[in-house]
């Protein structure tokens, strides 16, 4: 198949990229490279039936012609994080509505067989149910939650009223190699391997008893290739580990001291999603552990030599506006 990725360039397109060329399929990758780095397409670059294209979702012009011929779309191109999305949510709009909107646009005037977008699990807010299943109901607690679940409304929204092809994957917590660093304070593992690096303690948020649903990128990426590979259209499906781990337990994985940050407001103390329906749809599972996925990240930690270092005052500086705007 003829395959373009948006985002490609990410932390997960890329590994997405790599599946796909593995398999056999062209891909083309676009990218504004706004979250992504060209560093981590250089295995694809490697292969043939690869093409990089910088370009921008939010300009519909520009990325138009590169849908034409192409098979399956997977869009996972979106700003993330969640401060950011507290300081400029014009631009949050812009880029995770109305560009999805762009891509939608494009990807059904050009025909394609196959849409799968990345959603985001924030947008069950603070959950009540553990396992959360899709019908537990959506409550954004910020603007980048918002907007990624906005996106998946459109998406479902073309598929009912233009039969479009396309269906929608909530993410839970994806980490492994790759995983941004850079930007406002974000990522706990680009958070606490860069502080491992420099013998720093790791900044644990309220008690560390919090737990989420940490899911290796390795099986997220064969979600959407065995989602894109099957007739469903115009639902949602969970993707997580089947499990949920503290990060008092991530601490004592990685070894080291802890400096205790004061608790945010907006962030659940659980993470947990029920995975029963993408498994009895698709016959999708988790593969990899949490131990096993936390090993693996530990034995290239010196990909993350240049991830900023974060300590507690920097993290306070930077996290001000998640305070001022989300403390009841």
């Amino acid at each position: 198949m003829r395959c373009l990725v948006t985002g490609g360039a990410g932390f997960i397109g890329s590994h997405l990229s790599d599946l796909l060329l593995l398999q056999g399929h062209e891909v083309i990758v676009l990218d504004h490279l706004s979250g992504g780095w060209m560093k981590n397409l250089v295995e694809a670059q490697k292969k043939t039936g690869f093409r990089f294209v910088l370009a921008d979702i939010r300009d519909f012009k520009a990325i138009e012609p590169y849908f034409l011929g192409i098979d399956w779309v997977f869009h996972l191109a979106a700003l993330s994080d969640i401060v950011p999305s507290i300081e400029r949510p014009r631009e949050y709009f812009e880029a995770n509505v109305d560009g999805t909107l762009n891509v939608l646009e494009a990807s059904k005037k050009a025909g394609v067989k196959r849409f799968i977008y990345a959603a985001s699990s924030s947008c069950y807010g603070l959950a009540k149910e553990f396992p959360t299943p899709e019908s537990a109901p959506t409550n954004p607690q910020y603007p980048y939650a918002l907007t990624k679940y906005l996106g998946e409304q459109l998406v479902l929204h073309w598929a009912q009223v233009y039969k479009f092809p396309a269906l929608s994957l909530r993410l839970f917590n994806v980490f492994g190699p790759r995983s941004r660093t850079t930007g406002t304070y974000g990522a706990v593992f680009g958070v606490f391997l860069a502080q491992k690096l420099h013998g720093k303690p790791f900044t644990v948020v309220g008690d560390g008893k919090q737990t989420r649903d940490f899911t290796y990128v390795s099986d997220v990426v064969d979600a959407f290739y065995t989602a894109v590979q099957s007739n469903l259209t115009n639902t949602f499906m969970n993707v997580g580990s089947s499990g949920h781990y503290s990060v008092n337990r991530l601490v004592a994985l990685l070894g080291g001291s802890i400096a205790y940050i004061p608790k945010r407001p907006g962030e659940p103390d659980c993470t947990f999603a029920d995975v029963s329906k993408i498994q009895k749809l698709l016959g999708w599972k988790p593969k990899v552990s949490f131990e096993a996925g936390v090993q693996r990240i530990v034995e290239r930690i010196e990909d993350f030599k240049d991830a900023p270092l974060w300590e507690e005052k920097s993290i306070q500086a930077a996290t001000q506006s998640w305070f001022n705007c989300l403390t009841p």
